[in-house]
């Protein structure tokens, strides 16, 4: 790495205990629900994505710096997940679940990061973001409003877990929304073009988050959406919009 990537990889690490230790503290001291400490620590990870793609100056720096991050992280996770303090700031269903879904996602942020940076270049890079997004925003709609609102579920032998209709529908909406408005904010297109891959690819995040094992949409929701909205920026940039 070279200097100015050791200083970001510093900052990169200040991020998350930055971020990550009041939310600790909260867990601590205040009784806050389970799912909604669970969707803030989802937050931490989901907006890790701007940091690694603006504080280093190659994608390879980024793609290292999250490995080491995971490198660094998992182990300690392992050896304290049993300890009294490790039980009482988790959120986690099941045992181990949280350091699973920890490496599941730092893997697919290094797959978003080295095609839509490495591979295709840095005008690509936004595509990351609204992957990122989407899924963040869309799947802690999905959780809170299929907890909180959720009457009618979704029966079918291939979905884990419980699932409703007004989840999966909470989870199509903000999905959307997610994509436009980072589209509009990063992709430098015409409010249409942002409008219509969103309405084309929400639909797709949704089913694909429906249908994932459980702990698995952390990868499959923002590769299938990073992959579906490539093809149609491409086909936008042909027609010269």
């Amino acid at each position: 790495m070279l200097r100015s990537d050791l200083i970001g990889f510093g900052l990169f690490i200040c991020y998350f205990i930055g971020t990550g230790l009041p939310l600790i503290l909260l867990k601590v001291y205040k009784k806050i629900p389970f799912e909604i400490t669970r969707k803030m620590y989802h937050f931490v990870i989901v907006l890790s994505i701007f940091p690694l793609l603006k504080l280093f100056s190659t994608w390879y720096a980024a793609v290292l710096a999250a490995l080491t991050f995971v490198l660094i992280v998992y182990p300690i996770l392992a050896l304290v997940e049993n300890s009294a303090l490790y039980k009482r700031i988790a959120v986690e269903r099941e045992g181990g679940e949280f350091k699973r879904s920890f490496l599941i996602v730092q893997l697919s942020l290094v797959i978003l990061i080295s095609v839509f940076w490495g591979l295709l270049g840095i005008d690509w890079q936004y595509v990351a973001v609204v992957a990122v997004m989407a899924w963040g925003f869309g799947d802690a709609a999905a959780a809170l409003v299929g907890k909180k609102f959720g009457r009618r579920k979704i029966q079918h032998p291939r979905i884990a877990g419980t699932k409703t209709v007004e989840g999966t529908l909470a989870m199509y909406v903000v999905a959307g929304l997610s994509i436009y408005l980072t589209l509009l904010m990063y992709a430098g297109r015409p409010w249409y073009v942002s409008f219509a891959v969103a309405l084309l690819v929400a639909p797709l995040s949704s089913i694909v988050e429906l249908f994932s094992p459980r702990g698995m949409d952390t990868i499959t929701v923002p590769l299938s959406t990073a992959f579906a909205i490539l093809p149609l920026m491409s086909f936008f940039s042909s027609l010269g919009v």
